[in-house]
This record gives C-alpha cells, sequence and structure tokens, in this order.
C-alpha cells in the first residue's frame, strides 16, 4: 500500500471541525435535496425507448477541434441559441467548465473582473485561472459595486448568480445592467439555478426580464431543473468563435457523446412546457416562505430555502432529525459556507406535495 499519510493532517483539521464530507447514496426519502427543480428526473421525462438509445453514440471520441465535432451537437447548439434569443451557443461538459472556460481566457492582463462576493466556487476558480486583476463586491451590493467600477481598469467584467445557490436569493439585475451601461463593463450571468424555473418558458432571469441584449454573456447548465447533463454558453457568434480559439476547458476536453447531447435537445422540447409545474412550485415557495418555524428563515422566491443554523455540530444534528423521519435534507457546513452560517438548503420540487411541506415545516417548529 502506498505511504500518503501525508493526506491525514488536512483530513484531521476537517474532522476537528466536524465538516468532514462522505458520500451518500440516495436513500428514497422524500426529496427535499436534489436540484431536479419541475421534475423533469423524477418523472423519467427524457427517457428513450431501446431502440432510438443504439441510434446515438456512447462515446464521442475526440475533442470538438478533433474527431468529436458532430451535426447533431451543432443544431442542438442552434436549438439553444434561438430558444435564448442570441446569435449562438457553445456546449460545455458541465457548468463548472462553463464558468472556468469563459473567465479564465476572456479577461486578459490589464482587465478587471469584479464578482459577487457568494459567487460559486467554478467562477472563483476561472477567475484564479485568468491574468486579470479580479475583486469582490459584499453580495448584491450595488453601493460597493459602484465604487470598484470607479477604480476598475482595462475591459471590466462584472460576474455574478442570477440565483445564488446556497442562499436562494436573487441578483438585482435591473441596477447591475444599469451599472454596466454606466461604467461599459461586461455583465456575466450564471443562469445555473434559473433555467426551468424562471421566466413563462424557464428561459432564465435575464430573457424573462429582456435583458438578453445587454449582457455579455450567459451560462445555463444543465444538470438542475433541465434534468441531464453539460452547459452551454449563450452570447455573439464571435464570442463563440472566440471559445473555440481560446477556452482550455472547451478546447482540450473530449465532447459530450451523441445519447447525451440527445438528451439536452430532447429537454430543450421538453421544460418550455411545463408552466403548471413552475407554477406548482411557485404555490409550494409561497407555503413555506408563510410556514412558522423555530429557525431564522431566508426570504426567497425560488425553490431553494434556506434555514440558518449556526455550527457545524447544530446544523448537523437538525438534518439528522430530518433524515430519521424521512426527509432527505443535506447540511451545508463550515466551510462551504462562512463559519456561523452553516444552514439547511432545503430545495422545493414541483413533484413534493403540500403534505410533505407541512411535515417539514412542522419538523421545524421546534428546536432540536
Amino acid at each position: 500500500m502506498y505511504n500518503d499519510d501525508f493526506l491525514q493532517h488536512k483530513l484531521d483539521e476537517r474532522i476537528q471541525q466536524d465538516a468532514l464530507r462522505a458520500l451518500t447514496l440516495p436513500s428514497g426519502k422524500i426529496d427535499f435535496c436534489s436540484n431536479d427543480y419541475i421534475g423533469i428526473v423524477k418523472n423519467g421525462l427524457l427517457k428513450i425507448n431501446d431502440a432510438d438509445a443504439f441510434s446515438y453514440s456512447y462515446g464521442s471520441t475526440g475533442s470538438r477541434l478533433l474527431a468529436g465535432n458532430y451535426e447533431l451537437i451543432e443544431q442542438t447548439e442552434k436549438q439553444i441559441a434561438t430558444f435564448h434569443k442570441t446569435e449562438a451557443a457553445a456546449i460545455y461538459n458541465s457548468g463548472y467548465d462553463a464558468n472556468t472556460g469563459v473567465l479564465s481566457c476572456v479577461p486578459q492582463r490589464g482587465d478587471t473582473i469584479l464578482y459577487d462576493a457568494l459567487s460559486h466556487a467554478s467562477i472563483r476558480d476561472g477567475i484564479r485561472l485568468s491574468f486579470a486583476q479580479s475583486f469582490s463586491f459584499a453580495h448584491n451590493d450595488m453601493d460597493q459595486l459602484e465604487l470598484r467600477l470607479q477604480q476598475a481598469k482595462g475591459n471590466v467584467f462584472i460576474v455574478t448568480e442570477s440565483v445564488f445557490s446556497m442562499d436562494g436569493d436573487v441578483c438585482p439585475l435591473n441596477e447591475l445592467v444599469a451599472l454596466s451601461n454606466k461604467y461599459n463593463a461586461h455583465l456575466v450571468i450564471d443562469e445555473a439555478h434559473s433555467t426551468g424555473t424562471i421566466g413563462e418558458s424557464g428561459e432564465g432571469l435575464v430573457q424573462s426580464m429582456g435583458y438578453a441584449d445587454h449582457v455579455f454573456c450567459r451560462i445555463h447548465t444543465f444538470g438542475k431543473a433541465v434534468g441531464c447533463h453539460g452547459a452551454a454558453v449563450v452570447g455573439s457568434t464571435r464570442l463563440k468563435k472566440y471559445l473555440v480559439n481560446f477556452s482550455r476547458s472547451f478546447i482540450y476536453s473530449t465532447a459530450l457523446p451523441e445519447e447525451a447531447v440527445h438528451r439536452i435537445s430532447t429537454s430543450y422540447n421538453v421544460f418550455p412546457g411545463l408552466s403548471e409545474e413552475r407554477k406548482k412550485l411557485g404555490e409550494l415557495i409561497q407555503y413555506f416562505q408563510s410556514a412558522d418555524i423555530a429557525y431564522e428563515k431566508f426570504k426567497s422566491l425560488t425553490p431553494i430555502q434556506v434555514v440558518m443554523v449556526p455550527g457545524n455540530t447544530a446544523i448537523k444534528a437538525l438534518a439528522q432529525k430530518l433524515q430519521e423521519n424521512n426527509i432527505d435534507v443535506r447540511a451545508i457546513l463550515y466551510p462551504t459556507v462562512p463559519k456561523e452560517k452553516e444552514r439547511l438548503r432545503i430545495v422545493l420540487h414541483s413533484f413534493n406535495t403540500v403534505e410533505e411541506v407541512e411535515m417539514l415545516a412542522g419538523l421545524l417548529k421546534s428546536e432540536v
């Protein structure tokens, strides 16, 4: 056995913080955990019959610039671009790849990146790989952002999320567009948690508010409400050409296979029509927001509902109580969130029932 004892020191630190992560298998409990917001996976809406399955390749055999490009992926990119009312789309293997791929190559040395302090790890990692200087601004704080904009140099990029994955709140898009116009900055919006859930057809926050032509690029990921895998960067034809030439996570990754891209295309034919599911989801959100519980609850009009319980040990105990009552809710621990900001990340779905939400709220009415 190879001697890798040097790894144990960092693991021991996590153990001491009561923050050691471990993988768990699905348990069949009531789902208040997954990102399957409108039930595409739960209800098997992307399943294809066996005969069709054999007609799609399970391997693309190369990167897009070598053997991995094919007609279906280009057709699907056009389908995505048309739906999102933009010139072009570039499919990536994941939202992580898309965020790191854009932010590592578009901003250059001498440019400035300004990003929301609660931006996703993939955004932060992409920024870290860039040669541009970068500064955070306090979460959704437009006054601090404007101060940063007044000091920024070169091409300036404002990076944020439409829906924040750990808080469930929404970025102030009207103000962001106004500031980007005032200071000639370029907006990059991660739409991971709004795709499929926000807008009449699930088109996402930017498009639903009429700002498709005011944003430099949007990242739409498919592993949440869209119910499959991958992501797309949508923007101009020039942006796509740039990414094909300079985005390392696009250039040096084996392309998604036909079978995966077929499901993306299928979902784009399915999720825009799930208006009843989005309506039901909205009703459950309102119900949970109005429920009386014993803990601090964030205001959120999205499927992500947050119950704050400071301390890793305390939040793990509350999550365990819910698990023991057949409810699958996971604790979000430090260092994923700041110390004393530990929480339950409760995810509501269109397939949850009012009775299930009542049971969840009832279990939260008294402290552990």
